[in-house]
């Protein structure tokens, strides 16, 4: 029988490649996953997503999707894969960080979580089961155990309490996974959340509790919430030194470039972020060479392309000039052309990454691109 996860080198250093199966494929690790909250990755088609910026795993928002347009619908689809016309793998969070996004209108409990729709106020509840249920709906290749992510400050007994309730909460979303089967035949895989905010003892005792729950693939949720980012990752090495390793690790909401090149150093598989996306509609582009605002002057006459190094289409068929133009005219077509670019670089990013893993030289190789790529063009 296949396994789920296969890590390919064997180096003794932290970071490695992986591979990945699911019943809609194969996902190369480390990877980047583009956010497709509800069921569309801002401006970007489906085909962009798999010809041009060849992202292997997106996700899906749980909370999102629940709100609108569904589970009904949902299901009357065939799950988000049909609904959506994506054929590869889909991850789908908990719904949990969004739970916690909403703080003025939320109340937490043993049971689960009541909270007002950011669409049109009404109420709703959503507990460790009915997450799992609506995860299931869904239909996504990897799902998350229902959390709660506390914020940056937190104070330590609340940062505690929160972290061992989602422990409690992980139980219970194990005993419903187990009862209840999967809607579309294909394999639903489950991550439980390690939290603890940056509190190194408490990041201990969780990342020691969801190892013993012995699940497929592990998350490391609560962190690019405010943080400093040394905090970030001395967090993230010191969770991914007791997490198992022969399982996938999960780092949720990170990041930009360095953040990602710096957590797959400290042994993380897999990551996502808004950002691609969102700064790409505010005109700003990641780049090999730096990082690019559209909108400045310095580009009105340069017809060179918009980036001679990038992978997509886009890259070479439309020069700095134009996209300027675009974004100084407010076409939505700048917003496409960026936030193609920017997804194309982050799976491009990832993929160069897992190539030194390969050959051995990363560590020197992510110090030598670094500056560079924080540096404003």
């Amino acid at each position: 029988m296949q396994k789920f996860f296969e890590i390919e080198t064997a180096s003794e250093s932290k970071a490695r490649a992986g591979v990945i199966h699911t019943d809609h494929g194969q996902i190369l690790t480390p990877i980047f996953m583009p956010v497709g909250t509800v069921a569309s990755v801002k401006t970007v088609h489906q085909r962009e997503l798999k010809e041009d910026i060849k992202a292997q795993i997106i996700l899906g928002n749980t909370y999102h999707l629940m709100l609108r347009p569904t589970m009904d619908i949902m299901e009357q689809a065939g799950g988000l894969h049909r609904f959506m016309n994506w054929d590869l793998p889909i991850l789908t969070d908990s719904g949990g960080y969004q739970v916690f996004s909403l703080a003025k209108s939320r109340k937490i409990t043993e049971e689960g979580v009541k909270f007002k729709s950011h669409i049109d106020g009404s109420l709703h509840f959503m507990s460790p089961e009915i997450s799992m249920e609506i995860q299931r709906q869904i239909g996504a290749d990897i799902f998350m155990a229902f959390d709660e992510c506390t914020p940056f400050p937190c104070e330590y007994n609340l940062a505690k309490t929160s972290m061992e309730l989602t422990h409690r909460w992980l139980k219970r979303c194990i005993e419903w996974t187990e009862q209840n089967k999967e809607l579309y035949g294909h394999k639903q895989r489950l991550f439980p959340i390690v939290q603890g905010s940056t509190y190194s003892d408490l990041r201990q005792i969780s990342a020691e509790a969801i190892s013993e729950a012995g699940a497929d693939g592990n998350a490391i949720g609560g962190l690019s919430v405010g943080e400093p980012e040394p905090e970030m990752y001395r967090i993230t090495d010191e969770v991914t030194d007791i997490l198992p390793k022969d399982k996938p690790r999960y780092l949720m909401g990170v990041g930009t470039p360095w953040n990602i090149l710096e957590s797959i150093g400290l042994g993380i598989d897999m990551m996502d972020c808004v950002m691609p996306t969102r700064n790409a509609r505010n005109a700003m582009l990641f780049t090999w060479h730096g990082i690019m605002n559209m909108k400045n002057e310095r580009w009105k006459a340069d017809f060179s392309p918009l980036d001679e190094f990038g992978t997509s289409f886009v890259d070479t068929a439309y020069s700095k000039a134009y996209v300027r133009h675009l974004f100084v005219s407010k076409e939505y077509l700048a917003k496409q052309i960026a936030s193609i670019h920017n997804l194309a670089f982050y799976l491009d990013l990832v993929k160069v990454a897992r190539e030194h893993i390969v050959v051995g030289d990363f560590y020197q190789w992510k110090d030598s691109i670094i500056p560079q790529l924080k540096q404003r063009l």
